[in-house]
C-alpha cells in the first residue's frame, strides 16, 4: 500500500457520527489519512475552493442542504473528487438516485466500519481515476496530443463564461496547414501525419499555458488566446511565423511548412459565442489562404 497520506473530507453535522467515522478509519492499521471535518455544506464548499481532498464523505441531511441538492452542489464544487454518500437506513432509494447526480458510492451509516469505509473510498477513487482518464481520451486528439474539437469547445466555453464575468478580453484563431493534400500525395500519408505533428508543435511553442490549443479536424487547428485584445493580432501572427520559420530552417527538410491564420477578437460588450467566433476566424483564414494562392499565380513562370 502507498505511504501517501489520503486526505478525506467528511461533511457531517452529527458529532457522534463524525467521531465514529474517525475511529473506524483509525482501525485500519496501514491507512495513513487526514480527516477534515465540516459540519455544513457551506464550510465544505469553502474548503474545496482552497484545497483538493482525495475523497469526500457526504451526509445527505445537513443544516444548510438536504437530499440530492446536497450532492449536486458538492459535485459541482469538486467535480474531479470522488464522492461517497452517507445515508440513514431508510434513505437507500435516495442514495441510489444520488449516484446519478455525481456520487461514486453510498454507505448506510448503520453498517459503517473501518474496512467498509476504506473499501468504498478506495474503489470510488479508482473509479474516478478511470473515468477522468476516459474523459481525457475523449477530449484529446490522438495524433498531436492537443485538445480535439470537443475538448476545445468544452474548455473554451468555460473560459468564455469566465471572461464574460471578469471582462478579460480574448481572441480566437483558426489555423489551417497549407498543402496537406500535396504533402500526402507527394511524400505519403505518413509524412502528412508528421507535418500535422510539426504544425501542432509550432503552434504549441507559440502559445502560452493559459491559451487553449486544439486540432479540430483534418488540417485545421483552433486557439483561444486568453487575456489579450484585438491590438495584439499582429503580435500573435509574428510569434507563430517566427516559430514556423525556425521549424523550416532545420536541415534536411523536403518541403516547407506553411500555415494560414485567421484571428478574431471577442466583443466583450456582447455575449461571446465561441462557435460564431470560430466561424469568423475561419473566414479570415480562408481569405488569407486565397491571397497566398493569388500571389503564387502572379509569380508563376506561366503567369
Amino acid at each position: 500500500m502507498s505511504n501517501a497520506i489520503t486526505k478525506i473530507l467528511l461533511v457531517e453535522d452529527n458529532q457522534g457520527d463524525a467521531r465514529l467515522v474517525q475511529e473506524a478509519l483509525s482501525e485500519i492499521a496501514k491507512l495513513r489519512f487526514e480527516l477534515v471535518h465540516c459540519e455544513t455544506l457551506a464550510q465544505a464548499l469553502d474548503f474545496c475552493s482552497n484545497s483538493t481532498p482525495d475523497a469526500v464523505l457526504l451526509d445527505l441531511g445537513l443544516p444548510d442542504a438536504q437530499g440530492l441538492e446536497t450532492v449536486r452542489r458538492m459535485h459541482r464544487a469538486a467535480q474531479q473528487t470522488p464522492l461517497v454518500v452517507l445515508t440513514v437506513s431508510n434513505d437507500e432509494e435516495l442514495a441510489v438516485r444520488s449516484l446519478h447526480e455525481g456520487a461514486q458510492d453510498y454507505l448506510p451509516k448503520a453498517q459503517i466500519d473501518g474496512a467498509l469505509i476504506w473499501r468504498a473510498l478506495r474503489y470510488a477513487m479508482e473509479r474516478q481515476r478511470v473515468q477522468l482518464e476516459l474523459l481525457n481520451l475523449s477530449l484529446v486528439d490522438e495524433l498531436t496530443g492537443l485538445n480535439n474539437r470537443r475538448g476545445f469547445l468544452a474548455l473554451g466555453e468555460h473560459h468564455v463564461k469566465l471572461a464574460s464575468r471578469s471582462g478579460m478580453p480574448f481572441m480566437v484563431a483558426f489555423v489551417d496547414l497549407d498543402n496537406l493534400k500535396k504533402i500526402n500525395d507527394t511524400f505519403s500519408h505518413q509524412e502528412g501525419n508528421r507535418a500535422l505533428v510539426e504544425a501542432a508543435n509550432v503552434l504549441r511553442d507559440s502559445c502560452r499555458r493559459s491559451d487553449i490549443l486544439s486540432r479540430i479536424g483534418g488540417d485545421e487547428f483552433a486557439i483561444l488566446i486568453a487575456d489579450v485584445d484585438k491590438n495584439c493580432t499582429d503580435v500573435v501572427l509574428r510569434r507563430i511565423q517566427k516559430k514556423l520559420d525556425s521549424c523550416n530552417a532545420s536541415q534536411g527538410r523536403r518541403y516547407a511548412l506553411s500555415l494560414s491564420v485567421g484571428i478574431v477578437a471577442a466583443n466583450m460588450a456582447e455575449d461571446a459565442d465561441l462557435e460564431q467566433l470560430l466561424h469568423k476566424a475561419d473566414e479570415l483564414m480562408y481569405a488569407q489562404k486565397q491571397k497566398k494562392k493569388a500571389a503564387q499565380v502572379l509569380v508563376s513562370p506561366d503567369g
